[in-house]
């Protein structure tokens, strides 16, 4: 039977929602972002592509290049509600979808012929039902693998059905450009120039060791992918990795104790995230970004993992302190990860006092967890929080 795996993705997804809840910016270029001097942009319209504006690229320097760009703060919360409907739209396809990422998936379409013909007609008929449902556009890419679908989905955007078929494949990767295969990122880049690696076919002129000695396991994968070979498959309800924080400051912030306020606050926004998946994590990572883009990771490692925002907020102020005065800092973000599988048993080596106290700190999350969820977010909020960087 012939493999098919589908890729949806969303047009302009956050400036989309924008321009169909506001009928006075259809037509116009718009973008997510904000006018301050450090805001970056999130995605934008079309109309504002045409003009070389894009996604990631600084608020100021979109608006030398596109004067009339109209600059809409973003909802997070209206894009969520969206993203819920387009996935249930998905399900009705197949049993196997994987949400990539607000405005993405996967799905495993093999076999649904009999059910909605061919994988263009099906196609067609998603994009219809997602237009008729929540009323905007997607495109769609086809393929015998994951990558590839991804790939595919990018190809005739906006609207667009891209569909590679498997004997398709070897003569689609003699033109692919190596840098869309994910993995070969701009660093990489010259490196495969320098073997004479212009498409993605091209690394088969050499064996897998060869490129295993240069990128070690990774370009075992490479290889594999420039021959068209995928093994990853669609995962249903995948396990998150990890949840993370950051603030990029309007000016720069140089007084170590201010970072610190910005780390409690986003060390309660992922507690209460990683509370909601049931899961606690050992690895507690700092970012930390300076004016020239510069930045560094840091990571610990606990013996025990949490939940527990104040856990979670020491073990990355230690992590700060261990670095001693950093000098301006423009950024600034704390992660968890190394996530416990869900059911884990309490090991009998685990010191009873710990035990209890985590439970204590369990039951005392949840509770400020449920008055939030009914009240908002801003009924109970640390004293520390409600100072600013002015007080201190």
């Amino acid at each position: 039977m012939q493999k098919y795996i589908m890729h949806l993705d969303m047009d302009a997804f956050y400036a989309s929602v924008e321009q169909m809840d506001n009928p006075e910016l259809r037509g116009k270029p718009i973008a997510i972002g904000s006018t301050h001097k450090r805001s970056v942009l999130s995605t934008a319209s079309y109309e504002a592509r045409k003009f070389g504006v894009r996604s990631a690229m600084p608020s100021h320097q979109a608006l030398k290049l596109c004067p009339e760009l109209i600059l809409v703060s973003g909802r997070r919360s209206r894009y969520k509600e969206i993203s819920s409907q387009v996935m249930a739209v998905l399900e009705n396809y197949s049993p196997i979808v994987e949400q990539a990422s607000i405005d993405e998936a996967y799905l495993d379409i093999t076999g649904t012929e009999k059910i909605f013909g061919p994988p263009r007609t099906l196609a067609e008929s998603v994009k219809q039902e997602i237009l008729d449902t929540v009323g905007l556009t997607a495109s769609i890419g086809i393929a015998p693998v994951k990558f590839l679908a991804k790939i595919a989905s990018d190809l005739k955007k906006p609207a667009g059905i891209s569909i590679i078929e498997a004997h398709e494949v070897k003569q689609f990767l003699k033109t692919l450009p190596i840098e869309k295969i994910p993995g070969v990122g701009k660093k990489a880049l010259p490196r495969f120039h320098s073997f004479g690696i212009k498409y993605a076919a091209d690394m088969l002129r050499y064996p897998p060791e060869f490129w295993k000695e240069r990128f070690g396991e990774r370009g075992i994968v490479l290889h594999a992918k420039a021959s068209g070979i995928d093994p990853t498959p669609v995962s249903v309800g995948e396990q998150m990795k990890s949840s993370s924080a950051e603030n990029t400051f309007g000016e720069d912030v140089r007084d170590p104790q201010i970072l610190k306020t910005w780390l409690l606050s986003q060390s309660e926004r992922i507690a209460a995230d990683i509370r909601k998946h049931g899961l606690k994590g050992r690895t507690i990572t700092l970012k930390v970004k300076f004016p020239d883009f510069r930045q560094i990771t840091r990571s610990k490692t606990l013996d025990q993992r949490t939940s527990n925002s104040g856990i979670i907020y020491k073990t990355g102020c230690t992590i700060l302190d261990a670095e001693g005065y950093l000098g301006p800092v423009r950024l600034i973000g704390i992660g968890i990860s190394n996530f416990e599988e869900r059911g884990r048993q309490l090991s009998l080596l685990e010191p009873e006092q710990n035990v209890c106290d985590d439970k204590k700190l369990d039951q005392l999350d949840k509770a400020v967890d449920k008055v939030r969820e009914k009240f908002g977010s801003a009924m109970l909020t640390r004293g520390s929080l409600l100072k600013s960087p002015s007080d201190k």
